[in-house]
């Protein structure tokens, strides 16, 4: 099977436009089909600021309200993603920039809380990994955004890292994927504070102890935890790391490794 990395790119590197472009270029230089996930940044959190919209996070989740949805679908939707799809054709790469609703690409559902109300936060329930196939033996890169819909005529904002997960898995049938979540930070850290405690690979057993005794930041642990779900369900590797060293992360040579040994 052909080689499929599906590429996580954090927020804070889409606020730094230098960051971004350094990025984009490693990226677009990738000899293999590739799916860029990306994040929003703190852009729509000011623009609500500035729409005097209030912005509420519960465990460092967006409560998504109507007013936020419509946000956030402007800057993730549009100018985010077209930015991005802009700056990849500046470099040669042919690139497609969708969201969810488009070509009925990922079904979710509205988050079904006990004690709290996410509002218009959205949940997967399927990827369609045969148009996302398709479009990507045309020679395209995919750029996704992370808005999800229904079914229903109701769009959701929907967490980037789940997505890139759930694309990774679906794919995973058709490709041989590698996921990497890239970000602001070297890897997983002992030290939060010290970019040089980077653990080089971290298997269930290990992943466990670290929760246990409280070793890694605690918003590193959703993304192990997504990690450890797309390994079980087909894909090759998972590497987390550090943005500015894509062509690293891609060899192994950097980062962190999700693996079952």
């Amino acid at each position: 099977m052909e080689d499929l990395y599906v590429i996580k790119i954090g927020g804070n590197i889409i606020d730094d436009e230098i960051a971004l472009f350094s990025f984009l270029k490693k990226f677009a230089a990738i000899p293999a089909r590739k799916i860029l996930v990306h994040g929003g940044g703190k852009m729509a959190t000011r623009l609500a600021e500035k729409m005097g919209i209030p912005q509420q996070l519960v465990d460092g989740r967006r409560l998504t309200d109507e007013e936020t949805l419509k946000i956030l679908t402007m800057v993730y939707a549009g100018y985010i993603n077209k930015n991005i799809v802009a700056r990849l054709q500046s470099l040669q790469c042919n690139a497609m920039g969708i969201c969810g609703a488009d070509g009925n690409s990922i079904l979710a559902h509205k988050r079904v809380s006990t004690n709290v109300d996410y509002g218009f936060a959205g949940d997967i329930d399927y990827v369609h990994a045969e148009w996302l196939g398709a479009l990507l033996h045309q020679g395209l890169t995919i750029v996704m955004a992370p808005i999800t819909h229904d079914g229903a005529n109701q769009l959701l904002n929907t967490n980037a890292d789940t997505i890139a997960q759930e694309i990774a898995k679906a794919m995973s049938n058709s490709f041989d994927v590698r996921l990497i979540y890239s970000f602001e930070k070297a890897g997983v850290l002992l030290d939060v504070d010290d970019e040089k405690s980077v653990i080089a690979s971290i298997n269930p057993l290990y992943f466990e102890e670290l929760k246990e005794s409280k070793k890694i930041f605690a918003g590193m642990i959703p993304k192990l935890d997504n990690a450890f779900a797309a390994i079980d369900h087909g894909v090759k590797k998972v590497i987390i790391g550090k943005a500015e060293d894509l062509g690293n992360l891609l060899t192994g040579k950097a980062g962190t490794t999700i693996s079952h040994e």
